[in-house]
């Protein structure tokens, strides 16, 4: 019982070690970066988020100055006055905060900006890397860049560059 055991056992770990020869490793950073469109859609939200920033900050440095003016006319205004200017300040502060989430944020402006440039680029790299694999007739495509669980990969494994070449 021992012996058949042991041999299944055998089978099966033959039989892992034979499938295991049948992935690859792709680096899909240096991918990406391998393309003009790429780098040319990254330089353009650069771009894009530099310019919001600064009208971001444009907003709120109008708050530090409506803030830093009431602060140094504080003594001298009546208590309507300041009222007035407190809840000024506050609206003027909420309605920065509410544009700059809504450039900044999960669903704001240069989140869709990302994903309409980004997105069309992703699928054309993930679908000739899926070509590529069923091509050669590979199982199973790991991603070694930015991958914390990956600690080995033969350079033999790696096929990053054919998937570069077979994108041009």
């Amino acid at each position: 019982m021992k012996k058949i055991f042991l041999s299944a056992l055998f089978v099966l770990l033959a039989a892992g070690a034979a499938s295991a020869q049948n992935c690859i490793i792709i680096d899909s950073e240096k991918v990406f970066k391998s393309l003009a469109e790429y780098t040319s859609a990254l330089d353009t939200l650069d771009k894009l988020g530099e310019a919001y920033q600064a009208d971001v900050d444009k907003r709120f440095a109008e708050v530090e100055n409506l803030y830093n003016t009431y602060m140094a006319q504080k003594a001298s205004l009546s208590a309507a006055a300041r009222q007035s200017r407190e809840e000024t300040i506050l609206q003027k502060e909420k309605e920065a905060t509410e544009y700059q989430q809504s450039i900044f944020g999960a669903d704001g402006t240069l989140m869709k900006k990302r994903i309409e440039l980004i997105q069309p680029i992703q699928k054309k790299v993930f679908d000739a890397i899926e070509t590529y694999a069923e091509q050669h007739g590979y199982d199973l495509v790991l991603d070694s860049s930015g991958n914390a669980s990956l600690l080995y990969n033969s350079p033999k494994l790696d096929h990053t560059q054919q998937v570069i070449e077979a994108l041009k």
